[in-house]
């Protein structure tokens, strides 16, 4: 039980002092540049600039199809 209080208090230490760094560094906790959607990255990288083209280019042809309906 003396392990368990002692790695306890030093994981809510760890977790206090990371808490602190963010609210004083006013800078979020980052991910990387990947996974489902979630790019956080300041710089985009390669492959969420390709993804974006890809979408404004589906939205621009959407917006052209329902023009050429109307």
């Amino acid at each position: 039980m003396t392990y368990f209080l002692i790695t306890f208090a030093f994981m809510a230490i760890v977790v206090a002092v990371m808490a602190v760094g963010v609210i004083f560094g006013r800078h979020a906790i980052k991910g990387s540049c990947g996974g489902t959607g979630n790019c956080v990255c300041e710089e985009k990288c390669d492959k969420r600039k390709k993804l974006d083209a890809e979408q404004a280019q589906a939205e621009q042809a959407i917006v052209l199809d329902s023009k050429i309906k109307i």
